[in-house]
């Protein structure tokens, strides 16, 4: 099964006898609190206009738990997830599409949980929003509740022993921009740089200029030539595991199956007893 569709794809399939679940996970990464400027506020840009039937889920309150010791975003507690899955209408047996507002982060991430969860058919609108033609609405729909029960995979998740260990067995990438891997800057997390042994892997190198995924064969061949072999484990990691869930998916796209450390660097780098490597060698 493809991870995306396109929205060409979505609007055959919203006029088929299985249309999918609409989930809208409109949600920027914002520092604009520090300089005193309101943050993003995905449920308002869904007020203004969403895919038709689609329902609204909050990244911070709904794909993940609050912040601490485990990063920015940690992992949801299983139960409070499952629950707000099912308050938007998701089951078992139907097609889930979940879309943003083009950068495609927020989606993956919930492209990612419902995956690792064990859902059996979910794909990310290729582009998010802007590659929407067709109408939008205002109202907001009260679907039938859904039946979903998550039931986590025993792979496909990384903890932070997990990520070193991979970094020296496998491939880990980082998904952040290469001048947070490198520690040139840090606007965010208590200091810059990388888990030693990871690889420089952007996250915006998998995409074209639209926001649409670059081809299944170029991405492969991206991979391949960071590493990403075919009996290698790869794993992603970036700074709280939103991006990160973006490059699996790029990565699952390609065809290349992986983990995610979903606590990433904003837990690893609050721990000063962990290391840290900077600059451009890996090591």
């Amino acid at each position: 099964m493809n991870a995306i569709i396109s929205a060409t794809e979505l609007a055959g399939d919203l006029a088929g006898l299985r249309a999918p679940v609409l989930l809208d996970v409109r949600w920027q990464l914002s520092v604009a609190r520090a300089a005193g400027e309101p943050p993003f506020d995905g449920r308002a840009e869904y007020a203004a206009g969403h895919l038709p039937g689609a329902v609204f889920v909050d990244l911070d309150e709904e794909l993940a738990s609050a912040p601490g010791t485990a990063g920015r975003h940690p992992l949801p507690d299983l139960a409070d997830f499952g629950a707000a899955m099912r308050r938007a209408g998701v089951t078992a047996g139907r097609p889930v599409v979940v879309y943003d507002g083009g950068q495609g982060w927020a989606a993956a991430r919930a492209w990612w949980l419902l995956r690792w969860t064990g859902h059996p058919d979910v794909r990310v609108l290729d582009g998010g929003l802007p590659t929407w033609d067709g109408p939008l609405e205002t109202s907001v729909p009260t679907p039938e509740e859904g039946d979903f029960q998550p039931n986590p995979a025993s792979a496909g998740l990384l903890d932070a022993d997990g990520a070193a260990a991979l970094a020296r067995s496998g491939l880990l990438l980082d998904a952040r921009a290469g001048e947070r891997y490198r520690g040139e800057v840090e606007p965010i997390d208590r200091v810059g740089g990388h888990i030693p042994g990871a690889v420089s892997a952007p996250t915006n190198e998998n995409v074209a200029a639209d926001g649409r995924f670059l081809p299944a064969e170029e991405l492969h061949a991206h991979f391949k030539a960071l590493g990403a072999e075919d009996d290698t484990a790869v794993g992603v990691y970036c700074g709280s595991g939103v991006s990160g869930a973006h490059e699996v998916l790029a990565l699952a796209v390609a065809g290349i199956p992986a983990a995610l450390y979903v606590g990433s660097w904003s837990e690893w780098s609050s721990d000063p007893e962990r290391p840290v490597a900077v600059g451009p060698d890996p090591q």
